[in-house]
């Protein structure tokens, strides 16, 4: 057993759970002053509903591995309530559930991530629903396509499902999804497009009219999830080695590199750089380069982070272009972001992107990943929301919504300024 390898997993998975708090104030500080008890609560809801589901059966349905599957949809029914990992093999390098822990912050802050689509109108009760439902057949199984291992033939691990070990078998290079550019944030994004769909324009919805209440929490968030972003990123190698030093410093300079390319694009677009565009760029470029972070020399992820920046300033314009509500630009940074860092590497992957040595199959492996995460999310997502929505009611009355939905749906205040006892 490593115990330097077990202790560096378990400190990544406790930077992984940070990022969800840290979503919470990042997100929480974007709307308005009336909503921020109601959006941060989204964070934390998923925060329990999902710890629970993945030690239940998340875990057994991401990761049937131990019964040597590859295949798109499988369950490990000896995994279900982790029964079978609870303790180590005589071979194990780290235990088992130090894995399990991990995977699960990951499940944990994908679901989280879709609720920024739907701030403002959203109720609580079917926010939660519709979490565990699409969890369950949804992000648990993207994450097997991914993340998954089995035995080969000649009895060593392959790792990753059919996504990013299938497509080997049949183009010669596998997919490069490093720390989840597929699994976490083009699903999480095409499933938020969805929801925004599903549940329609909040109240009033026009350029300038829902501004961010409290920028310093936006900044707080982006800064937290900076921070987690390491554990999210390094800690996916698994190992403390040169790899995971490279993904450190790929976590460093790319959203260095967008958080600057955002600030140019909105000067000068706007005339002046914001606190919120900072925060956004920097997520922005963390989200690019999730999934290329082992795969680039540092130089190609600040361009990655100069592109990544750029393009998703560029995109959250697209909501007022096309008409539908992304309430907090989930699709404008994580779907776009997520997208630009995948087909990234098919250009500049070491050794495998197209103008790095490597031939176009790269490009084909990384489209194919993505487009197929995107379309499968995009539509379960939608089918899931649109039946809660016509069933129990996704989005609450208007009246309330333009009242704010702190009180209604919760019965607190985000900010008491005066005791009314006084």
């Amino acid at each position: 057993m490593d115990q330097g390898n077990t202790a560096f997993i378990l400190i990544a998975a406790a930077l992984v759970l940070l990022m969800t708090p840290g979503l919470a104030f990042f997100y929480g500080g974007l709307v308005k002053a009336k909503s921020v008890i109601s959006m941060m609560m989204m964070s934390f809801g998923a925060l329990g509903l999902i710890g629970v589901l993945w030690v239940l059966y998340g875990y057994a349905i991401a990761f049937p591995g131990s019964s040597g599957t590859l295949a798109p949809w499988a369950i490990d029914w000896s995994a279900v309530g982790l029964t079978s990992v609870l303790e180590p093999g005589a071979d194990a390098t780290y235990p088992p559930l130090a894995f399990v822990a991990f995977q699960a912050t990951f499940a944990i802050i994908t679901v989280a991530l879709v609720s920024g689509a739907i701030a403002d109108r959203a109720k609580f009760g079917a926010w939660m629903i519709f979490a565990g439902v699409w969890a369950t057949v949804v992000y648990f199984p993207v994450a097997s396509w991914v993340f998954n291992f089995g035995l080969g033939d000649d009895g060593s691990f392959e790792y990753g499902g059919w996504i990013t070990h299938g497509l080997q078998d049949v183009f010669g290079v596998g997919v490069i999804d490093f720390a989840g550019g597929t699994a976490v944030h083009i699903n999480a994004g095409a499933a938020a497009l969805a929801l925004a769909l599903v549940l329609g324009k909040r109240v009033g919805f026009q350029k300038g009219v829902h501004v961010p209440h409290n920028p310093p929490f936006v900044l707080l968030g982006a800064g937290l999830l900076w921070f987690g972003w390491f554990g999210f990123n390094a800690g996916s190698e698994l190992a403390a080695d040169n790899t995971a030093a490279l993904a450190f410093v790929n976590t460093i300079a790319a959203p260095a590199a967008a958080l600057l390319a955002w600030l140019l694009v909105e000067k000068i677009k706007d005339g002046k750089p914001t606190s919120v565009g900072a925060a956004s760029g920097a997520v922005a470029g963390l989200v690019a380069i999730t999934p290329a972070c082992g795969s680039l020399d540092p130089v190609w992820a600040i361009v990655l982070g100069l592109v990544a920046g750029a393009a998703c300033a560029l995109a959250i314009e697209l909501k007022f272009k096309l008409g539908f509500d992304d309430s907090l630009d989930v699709v404008g940074i994580h779907l776009v972001g997520g997208l630009i860092g995948t087909l990234y590497l098919g250009f500049f992957a070491r050794g495998t992107g197209l103008f790095m040595g490597g031939d176009a199959s790269q490009l084909i492996v990384q489209a194919i990943a993505a487009f197929a995460v995107l379309i499968y999310s995009f539509v379960l997502a939608f089918v899931i929301g649109f039946a809660i929505e016509k069933t129990m009611g996704f989005r609450v009355k208007n009246e309330d919504e333009i009242a704010g939905i702190d009180t209604i749906v919760h019965g607190e205040a985000g900010y008491v300024l005066e005791d009314a006892k006084a």
